[in-house]
């Protein structure tokens, strides 16, 4: 059986707490059973399942690649203000190997001990600096280019698409389509396309998974309820505008995305170009110095005697 044309490359699962509603064991599962090459995990401003998700994978023979669907700050993750509590950036960012894994590493790690304001955030200055490594993709309608799109500045999303394919490198920046029923979309999609041939930078489909099958909308709506404090029953509160951020099939992608073929054939290609190799058989500790140049054991007694 030949390998399925696809890979999705932006999948939240239950490690999105209460956002997403993938196990990993279903979730390799279904990958396989589609013949799919490799998969990814891309959940909200975490890596908690990066490691069992990683093991799992290559154990069931499929090429696990991890990244993160960071929250990206308006200004400064150091921010905080009621005005920066609201409104982040979505930007999903992929580890191609060592250098990629240990920067999404120190990202989430800044996002939680330096930008942490109701969620983890990061900012352009900290992505600049560990941007080595990585492959980003311009993320669902709440990332920046999108939100622009959708405020129609198109100016201002031209010139955000510049900054991040200058950020991360030539062949490392993607512009994001999904086909997912909302009619807002439909219009970014649009824009996207427009700006990837204007800018040479190339588009990749996604489907934002947030649950395996399409029959659990409803059990992903009570997640977002217990996450927000609200009862399904109330109107306003969050709620998603569709039903298909399901996993779906290479078949349902390619049926969806024939207008831009060549989206689908990016998804392949970022899974080819991702390559990360972790070593479970070596212990790697930190290196301890002792103040002024002390003795690390005569440190440590003293402390331990105070």
């Amino acid at each position: 059986m030949a390998s399925a044309n696809f890979v999705h490359l932006h999948v939240h699962t239950q490690y999105s707490l209460l956002d997403g509603a993938i196990r990993i064991d279903p979730l390799l599962k279904r990958a396989a059973s589609y013949h799919m090459i490799s998969v990814a995990i891309t959940d909200h401003g975490t890596m908690y399942g990066a490691i069992e998700f990683y093991k799992k994978a290559y154990k069931a023979g499929i090429k696990p690649i991890i990244g993160c669907e960071l929250y990206v700050a308006h200004r400064s993750r150091f921010d905080k203000t009621p005005g920066d509590k609201g409104g982040l950036f979505h930007l999903v960012v992929l580890a191609k190997n060592m250098d990629g894994y240990r920067n999404l590493c120190k990202l989430v790690t800044a996002a939680h001990l330096e930008g942490f304001y109701y969620k983890p955030r990061v900012d352009r200055e900290i992505l600049s600096d560990c941007s080595k490594g990585l492959i980003a993709l311009s993320g669902c309608l709440n990332g920046e280019i999108p939100r622009l799109i959708q405020a129609n500045r198109m100016d201002k999303a031209v010139e955000v698409a510049k900054t991040y394919g200058a950020m991360f490198g030539e062949g490392n920046f993607y512009l994001e389509v999904q086909k997912n029923g909302i009619q807002a979309q439909e219009t970014v999609n649009k824009a996207l396309r427009e700006i990837s041939t204007s800018l040479s930078i190339p588009l990749v489909s996604t489907n934002e998974c947030h649950y395996l099958d399409p029959e659990d909308p409803r059990a992903h709506d009570v997640l977002l309820c217990i996450q927000t404090g609200k009862t399904v029953h109330e109107t306003k509160r969050l709620k998603f505008q569709t039903d298909q951020l399901y996993f779906k099939s290479p078949d349902e992608m390619k049926s969806s995305f024939g207008d831009v073929p060549g989206a689908l054939k990016n998804s392949i290609k970022i899974a080819e170009k991702c390559n990360l190799k972790l070593d479970f058989d070596e212990l790697h500790l930190p290196r301890f110095v002792a103040p002024e140049n002390q003795n690390n054991e005569k440190f440590l007694k003293s402390l331990v005697a105070q």
